[in-house]
């Protein structure tokens, strides 16, 4: 039953969606065989687990995994990001207030700033930090030792970091986009947490627009909570899923409104391009970063969109998916030729 009297508020829903133990995380089979294998040795030894670096889009779970982290090794946990760092000292004073065993997890890691970053590496190899006194040549470096800690970065852009960074870690994990019948286990398990009953049809509609990232899957799950409740329905039907999802404008590949406006401003202004990335945002009205990070990835991946030297072009499939015909002989990597 939906019962909005009954339900949890968002806050709470968030934090009990998320798992607590590596059994409990759906998806990615061979990174939780790896950091199980990981963490049950570090347990044997008595010590802290090996530095960890956690790679792959957005909302696929790395917070999630290091906080699980921390849970199995029955350890604190401190959360950062690269940003909130702007000095070296900023890190130092972070670092110098660990306790033994603490997990410090940097979310994105590949933004830490070049001071912070070059005092990261003495700090993560020999567990010590050189705390500078003074200025010029009067100036002095006073080492202090830390203890041992496991730093778990995460990073969506794991080419920007420096091979030095990259290598101190002792295991790397890529995250990779859930298959369709693995967000369909999320969302049954997310569902009957937040004490919904969905029809499986519903939950097979919700999964096929996720794109493939648990955070989207679950969001969807709750907008289409809210447009039950609106509309009195005690259960979540198919019918309901659908109708939510179109008001929310998803459609059935997981487009949305960004996603149609770049690809339609690509093939209506610019005759399906090639176009510069900052020409396309400007056209879509949005910055830059925005098209690049959020609207660009997924129409590439899912072949309605190309990158090329000179320029974004639009495939015959990103025509196709918006009800536009393709110019005769257009040719890409991501069409298969007729014979």
């Amino acid at each position: 039953m939906v019962d909005p009297n009954e339900q949890p508020d968002e806050l709470s829903a968030e934090h009990a969606l998320r798992p607590r133990t590596l059994g409990d995380f759906i998806g990615q089979h061979r990174v939780r065989q790896q950091i199980d294998v990981l963490l049950s040795a570090a347990r044997k030894r008595n010590s802290a687990a090996d530095h960890i670096l956690l790679s792959g889009p957005p909302g696929l779970g790395k917070t999630t995994l290091a906080m699980i982290l921390a849970s199995e090794m029955q350890a604190p946990i401190r959360i950062t990001s690269g940003p909130a760092i702007t000095h070296a000292g900023d890190l130092a004073a972070i670092l110098s207030s660990l306790v033994e065993g603490e997990i410090f997890f940097l979310d994105e890691i590949h933004r830490l700033p070049r001071p912070a970053e070059e005092l990261l590496y003495l700090a993560m190899e020999d567990f010590r930090v050189d705390v500078v006194v003074g200025k010029g040549p009067g100036a002095t470096a006073i080492p202090l030792q830390l203890p041992r800690f496991t730093l778990v970065g995460a990073t969506t852009r794991a080419g920007l970091l420096p091979s030095p960074l990259r290598d101190r870690f002792g295991f790397t994990a890529h995250l990779d986009f859930y298959e369709e019948s693995e967000l369909e286990e999320v969302l049954s398990r997310s569902a009957a947490l937040l004490g919904l009953t969905i029809d499986k049809k519903a939950i097979a509609e919700i999964a096929s627009r996720s794109r493939g990232t648990p955070r989207i899957a679950n969001r969807l799950l709750r907008r289409v909570r809210d447009y039950a409740q609106v509309n009195g329905s005690n259960s979540l039907s198919h019918s309901d899923a659908k109708a939510a999802l179109e008001m929310y404008e998803v459609d059935e590949q997981g487009l949305d409104r960004l996603d149609r406006s770049v690809l339609l401003a690509l093939i209506e202004r610019f005759n399906g391009g090639p176009v510069g990335l900052s020409t396309l945002a400007i056209a879509v009205g949005e910055e830059v970063e925005t098209v690049e990070s959020v609207a660009e990835p997924f129409l590439v991946r899912n072949g309605f969109m190309a990158r090329t030297p000179r320029g974004r072009v639009a495939t015959a499939a990103g025509f196709s998916h918006v009800g536009r015909t393709p110019p005769p002989g257009l040719a890409t990597l991501f069409d298969t030729p007729t014979t």
